[in-house]
């Protein structure tokens, strides 16, 4: 039986990419016959996924998945099958967030929940990667839905990390991190104003460490840089470091004294895994699904008072047993995870497919 993978645009290092990387080995490990096709891919990624072009059509008792989270030309053919059908979800931004900086982009926000929906008749199954996305799905009239949480490749975090970048940023500032792409449902501009804040009130050795692609919407980005400025905050205190190869992102987790998410929207949030991983304390504002992937750990905040934030902050740094507490929630959540069987879990719900 054909277990194959449809996925829009197949990279290494997303989330996305990496999970259906993940679910294709280990559904081979079972004996299934399993591909990933994508519309494209980065180019080292060749020998590991194939067009869409070149997708053979599956038979009535083979299962197709698709890896949903925009609009695209997939989503059309995915209803025509004859396969089994099901998707995993991964979350769509709701327009609102790019209506001020794209208008493009919060078009195809839109469109991508508009095709969410449509395909809800034709969906045998629909797996979301959070319960918050698997609300949603349940809004939008999917029939059986459950959640399947990220596969995550833990072995990849025990690789060696970038020492001259760890060195680089351990020194008497206190490191705020936050990575996710900039984007305006991120809330950066709040991560700004806490910096900010902390600057004047607390301590001036600060530094916000921003990790992300900074290309997607150029004219929010600008407005971050402009605010930076216009807070008197300099280029070594406001760092945006763009998309960085994994070894430098593990040595600026574990440079990091606190990692800080102010977003208002994310569908799962892996840094916040991540993060755990490394026993990098987590602030979290409580919005999404972040209270889902906390699960318990870190600290959930509700308000976003740049005075409050920042004293929570220096607190977080200078408690040492406030601070031992938290990494410790924090184990044992990522211990959770690590222990959940996503693998059988995903061979059940196949086999009620199938």
């Amino acid at each position: 039986m054909r277990i194959d993978q449809l996925i829009p645009a197949f990279h290494r290092g997303d989330a996305i990419g990496d999970t259906a990387f993940a679910m294709r080995d280990f559904l081979r490990t079972k004996g299934f016959s399993s591909e990933i096709y994508c519309l494209n891919h980065d180019p080292e990624l060749a020998g590991e996924a194939r067009l869409y072009e070149d997708f053979p059509p599956p038979a009535a008792g083979d299962v197709t998945i698709l890896h949903y989270a925009l609009p695209s030309p997939l989503n059309a053919g995915f209803a025509r099958l004859p396969s089994r059908k099901a998707i995993v979800y991964h979350n769509i931004t709701p327009e609102r967030f790019f209506a001020p900086y794209n208008a493009e982009m919060a078009r195809i926000c839109r469109l991508g929940r508009e095709e969410l929906a449509a395909l809800a008749p034709s969906v045998d199954l629909a797996l979301a990667d959070s319960e918050y996305n698997r609300r949603e799905l349940d809004g939008l009239g999917y029939r059986k839905t459950g959640v399947l949480p990220l596969f995550i490749d833990f072995a990849k975090y025990d690789r060696p990390m970038s020492r001259f970048v760890h060195d680089l940023y351990c020194d008497d500032r206190t490191n705020i991190l936050f990575v996710g792409r900039i984007a305006p449902n991120k809330k950066i501009e709040d991560l700004i104003r806490t910096t900010f804040y902390y600057k004047k009130y607390v301590s001036p050795l600060v530094r916000l460490i921003v990790v992300g692609k900074t290309s997607a919407l150029p004219k929010y980005y600008a407005s971050l840089v402009r605010m930076a400025d216009e807070f008197f905050l300099k280029p070594e205190e406001v760092l945006f470091m763009g998309h960085v190869p994994d070894a430098e992102m593990f040595a600026l987790y574990r440079a990091s004294d606190v990692f800080l998410s102010l977003s208002e929207h994310e569908g799962f949030c892996l840094p916040l895994i991540e993060s755990m991983v490394f026993d990098l304390p987590v602030i979290a504002y409580n919005a999404g699904a972040v209270p889902g992937t906390l699960d318990g750990a870190g600290v959930l905040i509700d308000g976003k008072r740049p005075d409050l934030v920042g004293e929570l902050v220096d607190r977080v740094v200078r408690d040492r047993a406030l601070r031992a507490k938290i990494i410790e929630s924090q184990r044992r959540r990522l211990e959770r995870y690590r222990a959940a069987d996503l693998g059988a879990f995903l061979l059940e719900k196949i086999g009620e497919l199938v």
